[in-house]
């Protein structure tokens, strides 16, 4: 669009009414606001006339696939969500042969094997536990049991005691 500021236009406005003057000028308004919309109006069909004519031509997948080129990250990751998801999509169709009846046996003997290493294992692990929490509350009790040690200095002064009370007596 034509870029005209506010002075631009007030100037267009008062030279408009000096030259066709007050009483033809909303005529003229009206009839520039007429041929503007017009104007709009090819415009917005032409626009639309090209976008159909690229439509049919195939203009828009040729824009589709240089937007791919230009970003060849996106590209390869949906090449790879594709096969990630052939691929899972292979695995669960995949059906697994039944094992004949002596593997069968052997199988369900190391499941049987497994879990019951698994349980004496959870056991030992549980009787561990209990044990070293035992063994740290055996511990913090024989810390607040102990008596605490006297001073030299009490000692000092109670064996002085002692021996005056001695000598007091022998007195």
């Amino acid at each position: 669009m034509l870029d005209l500021g506010w002075t631009e236009l007030l100037l267009i406005g008062i030279v408009a009414l000096i030259v066709v003057g007050p009483k033809d000028l909303p005529g003229m308004f009206q009839a520039v606001g007429k041929f503007v919309g017009k104007a709009k109006g090819m415009a917005r069909e032409f626009s639309r006339a090209m976008n159909d004519a690229a439509d049919q031509s195939g203009v828009n997948d040729i824009q589709k696939s240089f937007k791919a080129a230009s970003n060849p990250m996106k590209t390869a990751m949906d090449e790879v969500k594709k096969t990630t998801e052939n691929a899972t999509s292979d695995l669960t169709t995949v059906d697994t042969p039944a094992l004949s009846p002596e593997r069968q046996a052997q199988a369900d003997k190391i499941r049987e094997k497994s879990a019951e290493m698994a349980t004496a294992r959870h056991a030992a692990e549980a009787e561990a536990k209990s044990a070293s929490e035992a063994q740290a509350t055996n511990t913090t009790d024989s810390k607040t049991t102990k008596p605490k040690p006297k001073t030299k200095a009490k000692a000092k002064t109670s064996k002085t005691a002692t021996t005056k009370a001695k000598a007091e007596d022998k007195a």
